[in-house]
C-alpha cells in the first residue's frame, strides 16, 4: 500500500503511525511552558482558552488540569476520537477547521507546537489568523508558536533512520519552494506507505505582512518556551503574542 495525499495533514495525522513516529515528544517542556505562558499572559483561574489544533490534546489537557476551561479544536477525527475520553465540564474536544472562526470567544486562542503554515494556498493562512482574532474576547491573547525556519533550514539533517516500536521510519528533509518538507516511509505489517509533511518556512518578517493584513497588533515575539529573546540565528522557536 502507498498512501500520498496533496493536503498531506488530513491523512498522516489520521494515522496511528504519526502518533508512534513523535510519541518521545517532551510532556514536561509543553507543560512548563503552558505554566510560563498562561502566567505571563495572566489568565485568570477559570479563564478559556481555545487549542487550536490540539492533535490528540497533550497541551489541552494540561491547561485544563491547571484550571482554565478548554476547548480543543482538530481536524483529524481521529486525534479528536482519542481525546474525548479525557473529557469533562471544563473540557471539550472537537473537529474544526482552524481557517475558519470557532463560535465563541476566549481568553487566549493558543496554536501550538508549528501547528501553522500547512496550507497550499496562502489565504489560507491568513483567514487562520482572521479567524484567531475573530475568537478572541476584548481582554484576549492570540498565540501561535512555530518553528524558528532560519535556524531549522541551517541546522537541517538531510537523512535519517528513526526506529520506533519496530518500525524503521526513513526520514529525508529538504527545502522546496518555501516549504521544509520531510519524506517518511516505512514499512509495518508487510505494506510500505509514504508520507510526507510541508511546511512553509515562514519568517518573522512573513507573519509581520500576514497580521498587518489580519489587522492584528504583534505584542510580543519570544525564541523558546521560556519566553527569552528571540534571536534569528539562535532560537529555535519563534512565539508569537497578538491580538
Amino acid at each position: 500500500m502507498s498512501d500520498n495525499t496533496t493536503t498531506w495533514f488530513t491523512s498522516w495525522f489520521d494515522t496511528p503511525f504519526y502518533h508512534i513516529l513523535y510519541k518521545d515528544r517532551d510532556d514536561t517542556e509543553a507543560h512548563a511552558f503552558m505554566d510560563t505562558l498562561t502566567n505571563y499572559l495572566n489568565i485568570p483561574e477559570g479563564g478559556t482558552i481555545l487549542d487550536l489544533a490540539c492533535g490528540k490534546g497533550r497541551h489541552a489537557r494540561y491547561l485544563n488540569q491547571i484550571g482554565y476551561n478548554v476547548i480543543g479544536a482538530d481536524l483529524s477525527e481521529n486525534s479528536i476520537e482519542f481525546a474525548k475520553q479525557f473529557e469533562n465540564n471544563m473540557l471539550h474536544f472537537e473537529v474544526h477547521d482552524m481557517c475558519k472562526p470557532y463560535p465563541k470567544q476566549f481568553d487566549g486562542v493558543f496554536n501550538l507546537f508549528t501547528s501553522f503554515g500547512y496550507f497550499d494556498d496562502d489565504a489560507d493562512n491568513l483567514k487562520t489568523i482572521a479567524a484567531i482574532k475573530e475568537n478572541l474576547n476584548t481582554v484576549g491573547f492570540g498565540v501561535i508558536d512555530f518553528m524558528n525556519s532560519t535556524f531549522v533550514i541551517d541546522n537541517l539533517v538531510p537523512e535519517e533512520v528513526k526506529t520506533v516500536d519496530g518500525i524503521d521510519f526513513y526520514l529525508k528533509r529538504y527545502v522546496d519552494d518555501g516549504y521544509i518538507v520531510k519524506d517518511i516511509t516505512f514499512t509495518a505489517d508487510d505494506d510500505t506507505y509514504n508520507f510526507q509533511e510541508r511546511v512553509r518556512a515562514f519568517t518573522l518578517a512573513d507573519f509581520e505582512l500576514l497580521f498587518e493584513q489580519a489587522g492584528v497588533h504583534l505584542l510580543e515575539i519570544f525564541g523558546d518556551y521560556n519566553l527569552g529573546k528571540f534571536n534569528t540565528k539562535t532560537s529555535e522557536r519563534l512565539v508569537m503574542i497578538f491580538k
